[in-house]
């Protein structure tokens, strides 16, 4: 890839798709979050904004500040799909009270839950940020 900007471009479109998915979600299907994917979207939502200004603008800065949003998603998608999957023990649920973080009844393409493909934009994003920060370095 001869020019480094289409990376964060294309970092940029993984945030605003799903940022417009996590919105589709929770305003037209009108399903109420749980306490981790409100987590995530507090990690995700900053990073459609940030990473949009720093591709207008041309702003390598821009890629320094949204890496870790995107690793502090990635972390807390990554904890979330192990939840969903049985694999961390119920008792460390952070929920307490509402919609419950380890049974996601929304599954899209034929069984993929939305934990899975938060963890897979927020480590997308942070993969090509990382490439791009790589092969902007001075």
């Amino acid at each position: 890839m001869k020019n480094p900007w289409t990376l964060l471009l294309l970092a940029w479109l993984v945030a605003i798709a799903a940022t417009a998915g996590a919105l589709f979600i929770g305003e037209v299907m009108l399903m109420v979050p749980c306490q981790l994917c409100w987590y995530q979207r507090i990690f995700m939502f900053p990073l459609a904004l940030i990473l949009g200004m720093a591709c207008f603008a041309e702003d390598r800065r821009g890629a320094v500040y949204a890496l870790p949003l995107a690793l502090g998603g990635t972390a807390m998608a990554g904890y979330h799909t192990l939840l969903v999957a049985g694999l961390i023990p119920k008792a460390w649920l952070p929920c307490s009270a509402g919609v419950s973080c380890a049974d996601q009844r929304l599954e899209i393409l034929n069984g993929i839950q939305i934990p899975w493909l938060s963890l897979a934009a927020f480590a997308a994003i942070s993969l090509l940020l990382t490439l791009f920060l790589r092969k902007t370095s001075r």
